[in-house]
């Protein structure tokens, strides 16, 4: 690693101020910092020392994701495996071809279930990087500012979110979108209003609902014509009948929605490896613990006040609250994509109604509108835009406090 040190060293004039490739000097920084501590340090009097800056912030963010990752490559793969016992055949593509000409068999083993799932995993996550990143490098070298470690957690969060089949194209244009109009036109990280990986997904999600939508896209296997097989998430079940979920699989299924041995988005189906990011997040104070529980609260409030109400012609309306926190992306959206520093209020009571607002939204959308049966997605972009004014409100009450308080002190 010294060589490599002592290169960057020899090369960071050519791209500092007055050298042939000055014009580039944010993509050399970008790569400096990724690999090295950076080595200017602020000088004089501050208002705030801290240790944390945002490489840091956005690394604690990774490490929360890494298992997620890791297990979003064995369940594609364990689904299609379940679907081809049940005599499904495997997809034609190039994925395929490679897996069996690296000679594993398509079988529900561990090893073959994970290469299975990373063949496409793993593509999709280099295509967000390379659409995204170029987009990053773009902004960064026209308006001369460093491109830091923003994009870094977005390039995870967005293939997370995405079905296994989904055309590669498909992704760098969500990730081009995502990163292009869900942040570098408001002048970049720190500036963006709507959550960039979210902003990539709602995209896809409009602009080719065929993809990403449905049965088949959720499973890497062909079942089509295979009797009593069905790519359907538990999300799209409960939404058709909702005694799918209330006790006809019992508490068997609701432990394997639980770990996440479902179908659904690559790294949505296990809320416990989302809660073992919630602790992380949560313990180095990165990700905001008001956030959660207000989504918590949201969410309980209102499917307990939709169980009651009931319905005769909805089928949703009965599920628990316990249910829709381990079904779609649920537990995902709560603890990785509304805490978001940039997109979510910052005030600390703000954080609680910001978060009660998402959990609200989110079952109401679910719910009370069964042909979109995941509303988590739209509910944090929605309360994204409403973030500030939540804001607004706490920053002008607190004034107002204080100019009272130094009235009387007066």
């Amino acid at each position: 690693m010294r060589i490599l040190r002592n290169f960057l060293d020899t090369q960071k004039e050519r791209f500092e101020s007055g050298g042939k490739l000055d014009r580039l000097y944010p993509l050399f920084e970008a790569v400096d910092t990724l690999l090295y501590t950076p080595d200017k340090v602020t000088a004089g009097t501050t208002h705030v020392r801290d240790a944390l800056d945002l490489k840091r912030m956005m690394a604690v963010v990774v490490a929360g994701l890494i298992p997620i990752v890791f297990f979003a490559m064995y369940n594609t793969g364990l689904q299609a495996m379940r679907a081809i016992a049940a005599g499904a055949q495997p997809l034609n593509t190039w994925q395929t071809r490679l897996f069996e000409a690296m000679g594993f068999s398509f079988t529900p083993d561990f090893w073959s279930c994970f290469v299975y799932g990373a063949l496409y995993f793993i593509p999709i996550f280099v295509v967000t990087f390379a659409a995204g990143g170029t987009v990053e490098v773009i902004f960064g070298c026209v308006r001369e500012h460093e491109i830091n470690e923003g994009f870094f957690v977005t390039g995870f969060l967005l293939p997370l979110t995405l079905p296994p089949t989904i055309p590669l194209w498909q992704v760098a244009s969500g990730a081009i979108f995502g990163v292009l109009i869900g942040k570098e036109i408001f002048g970049g990280t720190g500036m963006n209003v709507l959550n960039p990986a979210l902003t990539a997904r709602a995209f896809l999600f409009f602009a080719y609902p065929a993809e990403i939508s449905g049965d088949k896209p959720w499973i890497a296997a062909d079942f089509a014509g295979v009797d009593g097989f069905s790519g359907a998430t538990l999300l799209s079940r409960a939404a058709s009948d909702g005694s799918t979920v209330l006790g006809q699989f019992g508490n068997e299924l609701w432990w394997q929605s639980f770990w996440g041995f479902i179908p659904g988005s690559m790294g949505e189906t296990s809320a416990a490896l989302c809660l073992l990011g919630a602790f992380i997040l949560i313990a180095t104070r990165v990700g905001s613990w008001r956030t959660m529980l207000g989504v918590t609260v949201g969410t309980v409030f209102t499917a307990t006040l939709l169980n009651l109400v009931g319905s005769d012609t909805n089928p949703f309306f009965g599920v628990p609250f316990w249910w829709h926190m381990v079904i779609g992306s649920w537990a995902f959206g709560t603890i990785f994509m509304a805490t978001d520093p940039v997109s979510s209020a910052f005030t600390e009571k703000g954080k609680l109604i910001y978060g009660f607002g998402i959990g609200v939204m989110a079952i109401l959308v679910r719910v009370v509108n069964p042909a979109y049966p995941e509303g988590m997605m739209l509910a944090i972009l929605f309360m994204n835009m409403f973030a500030p004014f939540i804001d607004h409100f706490f920053v002008q009450a607190n004034i107002k406090r204080r100019l009272a308080r130094n009235a009387n002190v007066q």
